[in-house]
């Protein structure tokens, strides 16, 4: 990273508190960058007051729906734009909430930065969920989008509402769609923001946790690795090839969930049990299958590349949590 770049930059960082952002906020202070974390602090989401400890930025408790956002937008440099509903069966079971937070909340939120920070940089987290079912594999960004569910259309439009921004405007904006993201400060007391978060709860607690399914292949992207990729994404986001573009952003190379069932016990030195299972009811109809991503795109614009293997991330993510558990398992 360019800690030139980043001193004493002013960033303004939404769902701060959450997983990735919380990361990044770490990340940030620790280049000598000036942070806001913003954040709702739902208690359905991935935010917890444990995930800021020592990072020495400042948490301003709101959510984007109606929270003031001039004062907090007033200047900022970077904005990283990290907030969202991100579950799937909770935008199926409210998609009105779901559009209120992923869609109309960022034009609210894009028509206070044109007022207060017109020449910030904005990186906009996105998801690989818009694809559906993948129609052949690894997916490119040249896939046809397919969301499969609710929360898959609101965040399609709001990823589509920042990328028209930089089209309109030539506001610097970079859009990262992200595969399954792991490691320190996931939410871990269920599966609201992937699965991995309830298996590591229970191998940490010596509890069996479920595998469904279990032949569909997943790419697992460490977050130190996903960190860099949206401080690279931020610095690099006027230049011709980045400025503009929505890029996918993997990981480690796909395993199958019952290979990786068996990597994430062997990771707990050979500590734990699982069950495999068909496929929930309700869930089973929004389910994309296998995915890989080709971000190909992204490493050849950028330079940026994954460097922790899924072995080694797997072993350090629950090497994190074994003496946390109590801040993270409830």
């Amino acid at each position: 990273m360019d800690s030139e770049f980043w001193k004493r930059k002013r960033v303004l960082v939404t769902g701060g508190a959450g997983f990735l952002g919380s990361n990044l906020c770490h990340a940030l202070a620790g280049l000598g960058a000036r942070v806001t974390a913003l954040d709702a602090m739902l208690p359905e989401g991935g935010a917890n007051p444990a995930n800021l400890e020592g990072a020495g930025v400042m948490l301003v408790r709101g959510d984007i729906r109606d929270t003031e956002l001039h004062s907090l937008c007033q200047g900022a440099e970077v904005l990283f734009n990290m907030a969202a509903q991100t579950s799937h069966m909770g935008g199926q079971r409210d998609p009105v909430a779901d559009i209120a937070i992923n869609a109309v909340a960022q034009v609210r939120l894009i028509q206070v930065m044109r007022e207060a920070a017109p020449g910030a940089r904005v990186v906009h987290a996105s998801t690989r969920q818009f694809y559906g079912r993948p129609i052949a594999l690894p997916v490119d960004e040249m896939h046809p989008v397919n969301p499969p569910d609710a929360n898959g259309v609101s965040k399609w439009a709001g990823e589509q509402y920042w990328m028209l921004e930089n089209r309109v405007l030539s506001r610097p904006v970079v859009s990262l769609r992200l595969t399954n993201c792991y490691g320190p400060r996931l939410r871990i007391a269920d599966a609201r923001q992937t699965f991995l978060g309830i298996w590591i709860r229970r191998l940490l607690e010596s509890e069996p946790f479920e595998v469904w399914g279990g032949a569909q292949l997943r790419d697992l992207a460490f977050v130190d690795d996903v960190t860099d990729a949206f401080l690279t994404a931020a610095e690099q986001a006027d230049r011709p090839g980045v400025a503009g573009q929505v890029f996918n952003l993997g990981g480690a190379p796909p395993v199958s969930l019952l290979e990786l069932a068996e990597r994430i016990i062997a990771a707990n030195d050979g500590q734990g049990s699982f069950t495999t299972r068909e496929f929930p009811a309700d869930r089973a109809p929004i389910d994309i299958g296998s995915y890989a991503a080709n971000d190909k795109a992204f490493r050849d614009a950028t330079g940026w590349e994954a460097r922790v293997s899924l072995d080694e991330g797997l072993r350090r993510s629950l090497d994190w949590y074994r003496s946390r558990l109590a801040d993270y398992a409830f």
